[in-house]
């Protein structure tokens, strides 16, 4: 039987919140930093959710989303290629819909029943945009979610599934809109969310001979706080049931939110118990999954806890203006229009740009990046291997701040990391305080955009500060 044997998320950094100057609320939500996409915090919570595992066994790569980068060029191929798998594997895109990733979930748990795949990579990621200080942009969030779908070392099986398709116009963006747009609010809740999620539910109760007392936690989508805790009073389950939803720590994150619930839920499930994960958009899906005896004791990363564990909020709400460049101007600084990069390049780079390949001499173990025919070390010729350095830790050798640059994060942070197998690599760093930037500091590698000309998205990996939970503990 299909189901999931390993799941990993992201959360960004960076939160609006209480302290947040101009944000004027008490509630947190995620925000995706200024190069951060839905692609990008794919590629992170791909990362978290291969971590310990052989990326050559996976067979395929499913990404959802509501908010690709390129309307017209698939971005599963860009995710399969940072994260390094095999290029004989299927990819495809699954968006325009808010159960897009429940979706995606469906159809890689069909093809590894099937036979046509061994193990599948499901990734769901989303970085909504509401109206300025609007209920769609208070109460959304960005982050990402991944599962590994197989049919052996599983944490938690397949157990049920129930679909309601329905055309319903009561959330939308259409093409060029910067923004997510509603309809009535009575009607879009009365003769949307609830009705077709109620009968969502009760068809896979009666479908699968279950009654809501069975369930151990329920993984609920929801535009908002209050109206999650209606509908789980109106579907009769328990508080103690429900998954939280994080509103007010995380928010909405449109495609992958009924996934990054279940993935919290994972976290804490035990041997036996049900766990449905409810979408909506358009209709609703309803998938089920029994826990297994390996589920506990399966985490060796982040996760949902850890990463919103691991935050940092934003001093105004206008640095998160000036990061979304759709409302705010900045004109601190005038520059030429960066010129566009060559296809070309980036085609005949991609192994140590995109896949960010280094080469290992064969005689000496000596590390370069970017990989040279001759090793600087013991002068051997033609003679290395490919070392992915996407995935190792590192620490600063160096670094300069650049007050001048023409960049959104002033300054721009410039840095020399030294990796832990060897390697050495000059590269921008993100995510980072000023004041937090030192010689020695532990960072890892994260893909992010570099800027996007022509439309043209021009990715890279660049160097962040090493995630690290409350205790100090980094997974």
């Amino acid at each position: 039987m299909a189901g999931i044997s390993a799941f990993g998320a992201y959360v960004p950094r960076y939160r609006l919140g209480a302290d947040t100057l101009g944000w004027d609320s008490a509630s947190q939500r995620s925000v995706a930093n200024f190069d951060e996409d839905s692609v990008t915090m794919a590629v992170a919570a791909g990362i978290d959710c291969l971590s310990g595992h052989d990326r050559q066994e996976i067979d395929g790569l499913l990404f959802a989303t509501t908010t690709p980068p390129y309307a017209e060029k698939q971005c599963a191929s860009i995710i399969a290629t940072a994260l390094d798998l095999r290029r004989d594997i299927f990819t495809a895109d699954i968006t325009d819909v808010l159960r897009a990733g429940t979706t995606a979930l469906k159809s890689a748990l069909d093809s590894v029943t099937a036979g046509s795949a061994k193990k599948l990579l499901v990734v769901a990621s989303d970085s909504r945009q509401g109206a300025p200080k609007g209920e769609a942009e208070r109460n959304s969030g960005d982050g990402a979610v991944a599962f590994i779908i197989s049919a052996e070392g599983l944490i938690a099986e397949q157990a049920g599934f129930y679909t309601i398709s329905e055309n319903m116009m009561d959330t939308w963006r259409s093409a060029g809109d910067p923004f997510v747009r509603s309809w009535e609010d009575r009607f879009a809740v009365e003769e949307g969310l609830e009705r077709i999620l109620g009968e969502a539910v009760s068809g896979f109760m009666a479908k699968e001979g279950v009654a809501v007392k069975d369930v151990g936690k329920l993984a609920l989508y929801s535009p908002d706080a209050r109206r999650h805790s209606q509908l789980v009073r109106q579907l009769g389950f328990q508080p103690e049931q429900v998954q939280d939803p994080l509103f007010g720590r995380m928010g909405n994150t449109g495609a992958a939110f009924p996934l990054m619930l279940l993935a919290g839920a994972l976290e804490d499930a035990t041997p036996g118990q049900l766990l449905l994960t409810v979408s909506y958009g358009d209709g609703s899906d309803v998938l089920g999954f029994r826990a297994s005896s390996k589920i506990n004791g399966s985490r060796s990363n982040f996760g949902v806890s850890g990463y919103l564990e691991s935050s940092h909020q934003l001093d105004s709400y206008e640095t998160y203006a000036k990061w979304r460049d759709v409302w705010l101007t900045d004109s601190s600084s005038r520059r030429p229009q960066a010129q566009s990069p060559s296809v070309t390049a980036l085609w005949r780079e991609s192994e140590q740009n995109i896949r960010f390949h280094g080469g290992v001499c064969n005689q000496c173990g000596y590390v370069q990046y970017p990989p040279q025919r001759v090793c600087v070390e013991c002068r051997t010729r033609d003679d290395s291997s490919s070392i992915r350095l996407s995935d190792q830790a590192g620490t600063v050798f160096t670094y300069s701040l650049d007050y001048l640059a023409g960049t959104v994060d002033t300054p721009l942070a410039i840095v020399v990391v030294d990796f832990e197998p060897g390697g050495r690599v000059l590269c921008m760093m993100t995510d980072r305080e000023t004041s937090e930037v030192q010689i020695g500091m532990p960072v890892e590698m994260s893909f992010r955009k570099l800027r996007v000309v022509n439309g043209i998205h021009n990715y890279y990996w660049k160097a962040v500060p090493r995630r690290r939970l409350p205790s100090g503990e980094a997974i």
